[in-house]
């Protein structure tokens, strides 16, 4: 129940600061907060990360619905709590990102940072859960993740020979 609270509250978090900023849309032209590093810029991005794949609304928003199914999947299948977490964080970003492709036709994308001069793209909440979600998910790939042992077909169809069976009787 928690993970799913927490979902809904990262896809509200997300949906209310996208309705915040396209509100009031002409007051983020380029609004600075800290002089050529962070940014409040107002931005339809009507692709994918970083602006690529311009116009592909349809295409993002089947390919959501099947990697959300996937994601559930493994969250119901699975129980170790870095990768629901991961999962939580991945739902709840692909999700927000749905909500505006599906009744806008863009995301609302509004934090703009120019970390050591460069023009870092522009992106929001959604976008931040899928990151973190993506590297946790990576942690736990790397660092907790074991294949399940896989028994050998050949150990089960030709089980050990004793001595007795083999004639070799040592009396």
């Amino acid at each position: 129940m928690l993970w799913i609270i927490t979902v809904v509250a990262l896809i509200a978090l997300d949906q209310w600061t996208k309705w915040f900023f396209y509100s009031h849309q002409a007051l983020f032209e380029s609004y600075e907060i800290i002089k050529d590093f962070f940014y409040l810029s107002y931005l339809e991005n009507r692709g994918a990360a970083f602006g690529m794949l311009q116009n592909f609304r349809w295409a993002f928003i089947i390919l959501t619905i099947v990697a959300v199914g996937v994601m559930i999947w493994y969250f119901l299948k699975n129980r170790h709590g870095l990768l629901r977490g991961a999962l939580c964080l991945l739902i709840a970003g692909a999700l927000g990102n749905f909500i505006d492709r599906l009744l806008r036709g863009f995301v609302v994308d509004f934090l703009h940072f120019y970390p050591f001069g460069y023009d870092f793209p522009v992106f929001n909440v959604a976008d931040i859960c899928v990151t973190v979600g993506v590297a946790l998910l990576v942690i736990y790939l790397l660092f907790i993740y074991k294949e399940p042992e896989k028994e050998n077909p050949k150990d089960i169809a030709d089980p050990p020979v004793s001595e007795v069976e083999n004639g070799q009787n040592h009396h």
